[in-house]
Parts: structure tokens; sequence; C-alpha cells
């Protein structure tokens, strides 16, 4: 996380106000309302389930798309009224790397920075900037279709940072990616953070933002619904729990000890026999149940402290688990008008 997060910040790079958009004639409201800001030199994880408006709301904000009502700005600039202007100064990497698996990675950094009007000569120097940051000066003159997905997402990255963009946007930048993958994109992102990139960063993993992110704002069906750290958000779903499963012959006394501990609030499940109760001081509550068990030669099959997961936060204050989906872009709306109509004409 910045070092930066605990500083006042005056200056906002992004502002989005009231921010509607809406496919089928209305019926579906990709964004209803949305309202965030992130400020200078800050990272913002806009955290939220498959279909909460997370893509509409960077499309919008980085004039690929219109909204029907509201306005938003980056770095000072009306991103309906001047979106040349506002493309002068982002950058941007989508959910999949927009890369040409034909030609080599050398080659895309060159057709990107011809694209964005760099000389050939100043292509050339950024591209072999861009590789060597990147750690794929190797790979470099290797098809991208035998690159690892990792290796693309890099690529894809690279190619959003050709013009040194004050502020980035990256849309689930990590999806696909195997662990190691994630931990290379983790590690990447925060280099630029470093440098005094700001950032808005969509995810569908609490573990992403917790990583990355100064503030997370959490979006479900087109609307922000919770705004603040991750700490702050696990809080707001009961902070960690301590979870012991135990010999069934011993569930009444661990039930017993995880009471005296966390102060109540004890949760049985006989059918995995696990005892479980929110704790507020975390480590000590779980050496302290440890100790008690010990003392009475009770031996758990399984001891430890758990923190919310994504899932927890979602139910918690949506209602549903994070992978529930609903259309949210004009793609995926079509798409599903055109299902319907067939079904209708048999």
């Amino acid at each position: 996380m910045s070092s930066k997060a605990t500083t006042l910040y005056t200056v906002k790079s992004v502002i989005a106000e009231d921010l509607v958009k809406t496919y089928d004639g209305g019926k579906v409201r990709a964004l209803d309302g949305l309202t965030l800001d992130v400020s200078e030199g800050t990272v913002l994880g806009v955290l939220g389930p498959n279909g909460a408006g997370k893509t509409t709301t960077v499309r919008v904000l980085t004039t690929l798309l219109i909204p029907d009502s509201g306005r938003a700005t980056v770095a000072g600039i009306d991103v309906i009224k001047e979106p040349e202007k506002v493309r002068e100064v982002i950058g941007l990497s989508g959910q999949y790397a927009a890369v040409d698996e034909t030609l080599t990675g050398w080659d895309n950094l060159i057709m990107f920075g011809r694209l964005y009007h760099l000389s050939p000569k100043a292509a050339k120097q950024r591209a072999t900037e861009l590789l060597e940051q990147f750690s794929l000066t190797d790979a470099a003159k290797r098809p991208i279709r035998t690159y690892s997905g990792g290796m693309r997402r890099r690529l894809d990255l690279s190619a959003s940072l050709i013009v040194k963009p004050k502020i980035l946007f990256l849309d689930e930048p990590t999806t696909g990616l195997d662990p190691r993958g994630r931990q290379e994109m983790w590690g990447v992102i925060k280099s630029l953070v470093r440098g005094g990139t700001t950032l808005l960063l969509t995810t569908q993993y609490l573990e992403e933002a917790d990583q990355l992110a100064d503030d997370i704002v959490v979006v479900d069906h087109g609307k922000v619904i919770a705004r603040g750290t991750s700490d702050q958000l696990k809080r707001q779903v009961g902070g960690e729990r301590l979870e012991i499963v135990a010999a069934a012959n011993d569930l009444a006394q661990v039930k017993e000890i995880v009471a005296k501990v966390a102060g109540g609030n004890v949760s049985v499940d006989e059918g995995i026999r696990q005892v479980s109760a929110p704790v507020t001081t975390g480590s000590k509550a779980l050496i302290e149940a440890a100790r008690q068990l010990d003392d009475l030669g009770i031996h758990p099959l399984d001891i430890g402290l758990k923190r919310p997961s994504l899932d927890d936060v979602f139910i918690s204050l949506t209602g549903h688990v994070a992978e529930e989906q609903k259309p949210e872009d004009e793609g995926e709306v079509k798409a599903r008008g055109r299902r319907k109509n067939r079904k209708e004409k048999k």
C-alpha cells in the first residue's frame, strides 16, 4: 500500500458525479448514479462482483463510453466535452491483453509508440525502456503467442505507459493469472505507484485491493455502496473470527472456551464440527484459546483466525456472493437480447 495513504489530499485527479448509463431501453442500468473520486498520487480500488459496473465506469472515465447523465473529469478535464485532451494524460489496461499475437513484444511496443505519434527513434527508445522495466527484454523478439499469461499482461500494461501517463486505469489487471503471475503484476503496479502515478484499479479480489489500494469503493448494481480502507470494510463484516475444528465429543468444551475468549456470539456447525466467533484481539485470542485447550488435553483438528473474504464482504454488503453476474456492457446486453428473441420465436 502507498505510503501516502495517511496524507491529507486536496487535489482530485479523477471525479465522477452521478454517472448513469442504461441499456436495453433503460431496462438495464449499468451505472445508477455512481459517484467517486481519486486523490492525486493515490490508488483507488474499485471492488465489485461481475456485472457491478466496474468496467462501465472505467470506459466512461477513459472516454470510451458516453454516460446518459452525470459528469466526470480526469486531471481537471471534462471527459465528455474534451475527450481528446483526456486521452493525452491517461493510460488504460483493460481486462484482456490488447496486443497482436502475431507480432513480437518489441514490435507491439513500437506499433503503440507510433500510434501515440512518437517518432521512430523515440518509439524504439521507449520500447527498450519499458521492456527492461517489465523484465521482458529477453522475450522482446519472441511472438506474443509464445508468452505466458503473466507476460502478456505485463506487456499490455507497458503499452499503456508509452506516453508516461499521469493517471492510469487498470481494469481487473490480474484476472486469469496464476498466483505467481498475480504477485509479479502486483510488484509492477507498486513500482508505478512509487513513481507517483495516480491509479484507479478495478478488481474482484479483496486481497488485490489489500495489497495495492489506499482507499476502496465497493460497487454493486451501478452504485457505490461502501467506501473505506480494506481494514475498515472488513470491520463492517465482523473483523477476524476464531475458528476451531474439534472431535465431536469435544465440541461442548470447545464452545465454552471460545465463548470465554471471544465474549459470546459463538456459532457451532456440527456438520463439520467447527466452533467459531468474532474476536477483537486477534492473535491474543488465538493464543489464549490454544492455551486453554491444552490445559484440558483437547487437541483440535484445526485452529486459526480467519479474516473476512471477498464473499464475506459482499454477502454482508449486498446479500449475494461475488460471482453473481448481470450484463454490464452494451455487447453483453445486446447478446442477451438476441438470445431472448430467439427463445420467444421458438
